[in-house]
């Protein structure tokens, strides 16, 4: 009986860790699909973030942001991945994200296709609408 409740409890604790795993695979920095910019996508309080930590222009400004407020900032630095939180099958939802070249904020869900290919698909109201972006991991 207590070979079998601890075989339990093991076999649960092992389960939970490789869940949290796979969900931390999208840990690490990417390279945007038009390859001016590197992502670091990080996580806080269990859900997924992305910053921009590298782009070619590095000195360009957040001019199209609809917070003139922000419009002076830096564009590296900033986060444009929001909200994240993985649905155990290779995606994460429920985020958001903030494309400088529009200034617009796009509900967003990442898709994990290997290692190290990352489908963003950026959309208004349903996912059907909307643009994907293939991000390659850097090493």
């Amino acid at each position: 009986m207590k070979k079998s409740v601890l075989l339990s409890v093991f076999l649960l604790f092992a389960i939970i860790a490789k869940a949290q795993t796979k969900a931390d695979d999208l840990l690490g920095v990417w390279l945007s699909e038009d390859k001016d910019g590197k992502i670091q996508v990080f996580k806080e309080n269990g859900k997924y973030y992305g910053k921009i930590i590298w782009g070619k222009d590095g000195t360009r400004t957040d001019t199209k942001n609809p917070d003139e407020k922000l419009r002076s900032r830096k564009i590296v630095g900033s986060i444009i991945l929001k909200d994240f939180t993985f649905d155990g099958d290779d995606t994460w939802e429920d985020g958001t994200i903030y494309d400088p070249n529009s200034g617009k904020t796009y509900d967003c869900k990442m898709t994990l296709q290997g290692a190290n290919t990352l489908n963003i698909r950026g959309f208004v109201g349903i996912s059907m609408f909307g643009r994907t972006s293939v991000w390659t991991r850097t090493k």
